[in-house]
């Protein structure tokens, strides 16, 4: 049964390109520490927290791994950039396969309460409690690409620069990699005359909605996409209330979350 859920939360497939991106073991001077542990286990455990929306404390025992060393292993790990790298190694992935499409890419952002910590803020449309900030930026076809985390009281439109430096150059099936997208689709939030020439600068055509001219429905038929992702991310339970007092580690699971949902689809594509 167990063996069964940890293959479920982390199948072979997923490991395989986990592996190589885990920072190997540094003995201490004085000795001691967790190098017995499995990685593969540890890292099993993180993605139930993810899944599940448990507490440390409440890991279960059936994985081997204890609540203190689970999350000092996901603490290190973040720092280290794994859920970055892990993100854009499936990425790659699907890219070979020619299953990112740079047509255009997709920006949204969603709120979510927040207990405490950094990068919170005031929720505009919460009665101004305490909150974050969901950005994302999706393909075409609604595939996370990029997302970041910011207070909920910070304005959609500032995430969209960073979030488009922050597209990763993905393999594709001919030629060298890609990054830049062809168009890039928003709702009016994220216009403004400095972005559209920023884009054009770039060569990304842009196709946001004009305040006072497009209907707040500008998106049509693409809306679904990056409504549908950013559900897909929300279907990690973790996600859902922020308890994380490290800005940090909210923004690691988040990443975590977009690599997962991209790998749902590699793995899709595979069988």
């Amino acid at each position: 049964m167990v063996v069964d859920l940890s293959h479920r939360l982390v199948p072979d497939g997923l490991w395989r390109l986990a592996a190589p991106l885990i920072p190997s073991f540094a003995s201490r001077r004085q000795g001691g520490g967790t190098a017995g542990l499995e990685d593969r286990a540890v890292f099993t455990a993180v993605v139930y927290v993810l899944t599940s929306g448990c507490a440390w404390r409440h890991l279960p025992p059936t994985f081997g791994v204890s609540p203190a060393t689970a999350h000092r292993r996901f603490a290190a790990w973040s720092k280290a950039g794994v859920w970055v790298r892990l993100h854009r190694a499936v990425l790659d992935e699907l890219g070979v396969r020619g299953e990112v499409d740079w047509t255009s890419t997709i920006i949204d952002a969603a709120s979510v309460r927040a207990k405490k910590g950094h990068l919170t803020g005031r929720n505009p449309v919460d009665r101004g409690k305490k909150g974050s900030k969901l950005h994302v930026l999706t393909d075409a076809r609604g595939l996370p690409l990029a997302v970041g985390v910011s207070g909920a009281n910070v304005h959609d439109s500032q995430a969209l620069k960073p979030l488009v430096r922050g597209l990763p150059a993905v393999r594709s099936r001919r030629g060298p990699r890609r990054r830049r997208p062809d168009r890039l689709r928003g709702d009016k939030a994220y216009y403004s005359a400095d972005t559209l020439a920023w884009l054009r600068q770039r060569g990304i055509t842009p196709r946001i909605a004009r305040p006072g001219v497009d209907s707040s429905e500008r998106l049509g038929r693409h809306r679904w996409k990056i409504e549908r992702s950013i559900a897909w991310l929300f279907g990690y339970r973790r996600l859902t209330v922020r308890y994380e007092r490290e800005g940090s580690h909210f923004a690691a699971f988040l990443g975590l979350a977009a690599a997962l949902t991209c790998y749902k689809k590699l793995a899709k594509i595979s069988t």
